[in-house]
């Protein structure tokens, strides 16, 4: 039997080209076991949804893949890195909107677009920031705070806060929580041109997104991974996609 440490090393000089790579993983919260010994490998272009009832292990994988957890056992990659090295390259949507309240959504999206260093002057980071806004169909001449959004605008903000920096990796959960019928539609859209847009150096931009609402995701989904228990239970989609995919029960 493998030791963590050789686990570790043995996904540590994964190709680039494979955008996501999980390994053995399993995570443990105490007695409770996220995810038991998953392994699941994600070429750069992926468009994959996780499927799965509340508690199989979906946001676990996001928050494994985003650096944002460690596994407890295995070893998980991105673009052949450890996630917390390639943190420039991925863009993290999750429940929260990670947006302030007490700020306009321009005055957020310019503040982030200088956090990121999109820009340098302050006419530049304002292009950029009201660029974003129009991409998701919000104007950016809103004067409201974002704590006056509804539901729909929130996410449509928090949308454009990730798309803004152009990741290479998109990493959205349960992204339609709340959204309307047309808003669900609308953000679909976006994300479906987005991923359609050369990423850097040419590498097809990927795409792993969680959610209860699979008809809305449906033209987004090249792939469904169904997670259960912990477990990958069922692979639905492009053979080419998954090529490669071990898992193990």
């Amino acid at each position: 039997m493998m030791t963590v440490s050789e686990m570790r090393e043995e996904v540590a000089g994964t190709d680039a080209a494979i955008a996501v790579r999980l390994h053995r993983v399993s995570k443990l919260y105490g007695s409770f076991v996220a995810l038991r010994n998953v392994s699941l490998t994600l070429p750069a272009g992926s468009s994959v949804v996780l499927l799965g009832e509340n508690g199989a292990g979906k946001s676990t994988v996001l928050k494994l893949v985003s650096g944002l957890a460690s596994p407890t056992y295995g070893g998980v990659t991105v673009f052949g890195e450890r996630p917390q090295s390639q943190r420039g390259a991925i863009g993290t949507m999750g429940h929260a909107t990670m947006l302030y309240d007490e700020l306009t959504a321009m005055e957020n999206l310019t503040y982030f677009a200088q956090m990121n260093g999109l820009g340098e002057s302050r006419s530049e980071l304002e292009h950029i920031a009201a660029s974003a806004m129009r991409e998701v169909g919000l104007d950016p001449a809103l004067t409201r705070h974002v704590s006056e959004f509804s539901q729909g605008m929130r996410q449509r903000a928090s949308l454009a806060r990730v798309l803004m920096a152009k990741p290479q990796l998109l990493l959205l959960d349960e992204p339609f929580s709340n959204l309307d019928i047309g808003s669900a539609r609308g953000m679909v859209e976006r994300l479906i041109a987005y991923l359609s847009e050369p990423g850097e150096d040419g590498l097809a931009r990927t795409l792993l997104l969680t959610t209860h609402q699979h008809e809305l995701a449906r033209p987004l989904a090249k792939t469904t991974v169904t997670l259960s228990g912990g477990q990958i239970s069922l692979i639905e989609g492009d053979d080419a996609v998954v090529a490669g995919t071990e898992v193990t029960a």
